[in-house]
């Protein structure tokens, strides 16, 4: 599938490929593609998100093989690619399948493993039908799950503005797929896979409730950031820094 995506940025600059998490967009990255001057930021909606095409099948495989097929579809060759939660298992798997396009990592608070039970959990969650009578509900309703520390309300503005869309019986609802997500955590819950061997960044948010654990490797650099797991929303500046200077011009 040809992934719906955004794109910011310089054209002709070295292309930065973001891929969000469960429930997210492509363009939550818009924030961070202003602190990459000079490059081609892409930010993807995954299959059952977004505007992309939300048809089964939902897991790994088929992932990559989109992420693939979209690379390839956009002229992107060898990316720096960023992914957030199952974003990030998602570039680990990328760059386990094709090497040859991924340049360097950059895995944001990455769920490349979620205890089964911690999984389990997180996809009842999805069951229900979550809708709210406005944008303003929807994000008190975020403000309220623990989920986020010190995200400025400015960022949920945002993201409803973005992401969240009123449906037929006046409800309004996030743009995906439940059953897309449900698969997402099953997902999750396989053994993780080896990081990345080309060079990768890892930001993890100290209260995740995501527990990632780093072996030492000469390629990889780890940065702890004081929040939660949507680490580009409780720490944008520190994360977005890091990313910065990892990345390079």
């Amino acid at each position: 599938m040809h992934l719906a995506g955004y794109e910011w940025g310089d054209p002709s600059g070295a292309p930065v490929v973001c891929l969000h998490g469960v429930t997210g967009h492509g363009q939550r990255f818009e924030m961070l593609a202003e602190r990459l001057p000079g490059r081609r930021v892409v930010g993807l909606d995954l299959r059952g998100h977004g505007h992309s095409g939300w048809e089964p099948p939902w897991g790994v495989a088929q992932h990559v093989a989109d992420l693939v097929e979209t690379a390839e579809q956009r002229g992107i060759g060898s990316a720096d690619w960023v992914g957030h939660s199952f974003g990030g298992l998602l570039a680990a798997e990328l760059a386990q399948a094709r090497p040859d396009l991924v340049r360097r990592a950059v895995l944001l608070d990455p769920a490349l493993h979620v205890d089964p039970a911690v999984a389990a959990g997180r996809a009842d969650l999805t069951r229900p039908d979550a809708s709210f009578a406005d944008p303003d509900e929807a994000i008190e309703a975020r403000l309220a799950d623990g989920s986020v520390f010190t995200t400025p309300r400015a960022i949920l503005e945002r993201e409803m503005e973005l992401h969240l869309e009123r449906t037929e019986d006046g409800r309004h609802r996030f743009r995906y797929a439940p059953a897309a997500v449900i698969v997402a955590w099953s997902e999750m819950a396989r053994p993780a896979p080896p990081l990345p061997g080309c060079p990768t960044l890892v930001v993890v948010g100290a209260r995740s409730w995501l527990s990632v654990n780093v072996a030492p490797a000469a390629n990889v650099q780890t940065v702890t950031v004081p929040g939660g797991h949507s680490v580009l929303w409780d720490d944008f500046d520190a994360t977005a820094a890091a990313i910065a200077s990892f990345l390079g011009p």
